[in-house]
Order: C-alpha cells, then structure tokens, then sequence
C-alpha cells in the first residue's frame, strides 16, 4: 500500500474538481451561490425568506406591486414614482445652487464688488447681501482695511542702486505701505495690483532722488525725499484709477555702493575734519573782530574825554599804562630828595630774576612838557 501525502491529495483534488462562478452555473443545477441581485428561478422567492430594503426601493422606484422576473435592477426609476424622485432631487439641486451663489456675508473690513453678467453693478457694504445667482451674478469680497507693504529690494536682500543728482550712486533701500481706496477700481481698472505699485514706487522714488545730492540723500533730506516720492506715486495712481491709496514711505538705508563704501568714509572724515576746521577759523575770526571793535568803542570814549580835559585825560592814561606794565614786576621805588629807603634785600637775593630799581620820573613835568 501506498502512503500518498496530505498535501498532493489536496492538490489532486483541486485539479479535478470542476471550478465554480460565485455568481452560480449557467446550467440548471443548483450547484453554487447565485447572483444576490436576481430572484430565483421561477420568479418566487423561497419560502420564510423576506424582501430586503433594497428591494423594497427598487420595486417603488419602478412602479410595480412585486418583484417581477428578470435578473435584477437594470435601469433608473421610471413611471411616476420615478419622475417625483426626479423632480425633488432637481428641486433640492437648484434650492441648494441659489442658496450657496446668492447669500453673501460680507465681513466688516471688506466690500464686495458685483458683477451683473460681467459688468460692474454695485458695491456691497458689510453684512448679510443677496444678489442674482451665479453665474448671472459675481461677487468678489475685497479686504479695505488691511495694509500692505512693498519692500525695496524684494526681499530685503541685495542692492538697489540709484543716481543723483550730482552723479553719485547711492544704494537705497525703502518700503511702501498702501491700502485700498476704491474696491471697483482696484479689480476692474487695473490687472496686477501689487506689479502696478511695485513699477510706480520704483519709477517715483529714481525720479525724486535724481534731482537731490548725495550728501542730501545720505543726511538729513531722507524724510524729504520719502514725502515727494509718496505725492509723486498718489498722483500717478490717481491719474491710473487704480483705487489704491499710498499710506506712507519709508527710507531705511541710504549709503554708497558696498565696493567704495570704504573709500566714501575716508572722503566722508575728510570733509567733516575741513567743516570743524572751517567752523574754529569761523570762530577765531568773530573773537577777534568783536575785540577789535570793543577796543575801538573804548578809544572813541577816550578820545571824547581827552577833548574836554586834555591834561587830565594825558595823565590818567599815563597812570593806567604804567599801571599795566609794572604790576606783575617785583620793582622799588626811590624818591629824589637825599632820602635812603628800607631796601629788602634778602627778599631781591631769593628773587634773581627781579628789575633793578626804578626811577619814577616826575609827572608834572611830563605833563607840562
């Protein structure tokens, strides 16, 4: 006898065994499941077996009492019961279509601009709107309260070169800030917004600083060059209907190429040392005038006096200069008559340097000389 493994038994078997549909022979026979979707043969089901809710809907959908021969359900509904779930299912559709393109809320800082068969018709305020269903009406939410900004260069980054008036370069970085004036002329009158503002603020600003110096652009006259480039730009996009509305421009760096940079603070010190020279001559000059013409004020005074009392006026001079010249030199003096004087001579020995005695001369016969 033969010992035949388990498993080329099972595979044996399964060679010759017939194989099945899962929906069942096309034979007679009962061999195998059937097709769940078709009634048995003979057009009846089998006893204690009941309908299904799927049945049950496809048997109101095609308007018949029963389940009726045949493989199953092969088309839509039809009859009348068909045409109701037809009507209703349009009915929603087009309820659903006009709820969704007609009902429009509008936010607090927006608009929304309405389009009537592509043709501008109204601006809708904030709030609850209804207009026509698209597509015989468009709406488009437009955002009024927020401010944009425009940096230059893009980015922050790299250089943004530009000449002066003086035919200097200068490196100039800023930023625009703008908003929406006008929502219908933002969308209809102009096609790329940001493009348009970007084209205008690069064309104002060359335009102002060609006509500054550099020393101006670099200095105190970045605020003044800011205001004439945002008027510049107002007016031209004004002048292009664009709606939009320049809220101010910011100059954030203004210095020399990078490749002189170097070059232009060495220029730079050189010209601030020449200024804070220039501005000590300045002030020598007025310190001198103002002494000179203190000195002549004071000479015309005298000269006044001298001319109503000559003598008097000759001595008082005479006493006061010799005042002047004598007061800081360690002198004696000695009186004619045959009179000795106390003379301190250990205080003239510590003090080498001291004059020798002098004679003061008799200013009566000075005076009447």
């Amino acid at each position: 006898m033969i010992n035949t493994p388990a498993w080329l038994q099972r595979f044996s078997t399964l060679m010759t065994e017939k194989p099945k549909s899962p929906w069942g022979n096309s034979g007679d026979d009962n061999e195998g499941p059937r097709n769940p979707w078709s009634v048995p043969p003979g057009g009846n089901r089998p006893r204690g077996v009941k309908p299904t809710a799927l049945d049950e809907f496809i048997r109101r959908a095609r308007g018949t009492g029963g389940g009726g021969g045949g493989s199953g359900f092969t088309g839509f509904p039809t009859g009348g019961g068909g045409r109701a779930i037809w009507l209703i299912g349009s009915a929603l559709i087009v309820a659903l279509w006009v709820i969704f393109t007609s009902v429009h809320q509008i936010a607090p800082q927006q608009r929304g601009v309405v389009a009537f068969f592509g043709r501008y018709s109204e601006t809708l305020d904030p709030g609850i709107r209804l207009t026509w269903p698209a597509p015989i009406a468009t709406v488009a939410k437009v955002d009024v309260q927020a401010i944009r900004t425009e940096d230059f260069p893009e980015g922050g980054t790299g250089e943004n070169l530009m000449l002066t008036g003086d035919q200097n370069i200068i490196d100039l970085a800023y930023s625009v800030r703008w908003d929406i004036a006008n929502p219908q002329d933002y969308i209809y009158q102009i096609r790329n917004p940001k493009e348009t503002v970007r084209a205008v603020a690069e064309s104002a600003m060359r335009a102002v600083v060609a006509t500054v110096t550099l020393d101006e652009a670099i200095g105190s006259g970045r605020d003044r060059i800011g205001v004439r480039a945002q008027d510049l730009m107002q007016s031209i996009l004004t002048e292009y209907n664009a709606g939009i509305r320049i809220q101010g421009i910011a100059i954030k760096q203004a210095d020399p190429p990078s490749k002189v940079i170097d070059e232009f603070k060495k220029v730079s010190a050189a010209q601030q040392e020449a200024e804070s020279n220039l501005n000590e001559a300045r002030t020598y000059a007025q310190q001198i005038t103002a002494r000179a013409q203190a000195e002549a004020t004071q000479f015309d005074l005298a000269y006044a006096q001298y001319k109503l009392a000559p003598v008097v006026t000759r001595r008082r001079m005479y006493y006061e200069t010799m005042e002047a010249v004598l007061a800081k030199t360690n002198k004696t003096i000695v009186e004619t008559g045959g009179v000795v004087p106390y003379l301190p001579l250990p205080g003239l020995r510590a003090k080498p340097e001291a004059a020798a005695p002098v004679a003061l001369p008799n200013p009566a016969t000075e005076v009447s000389q």
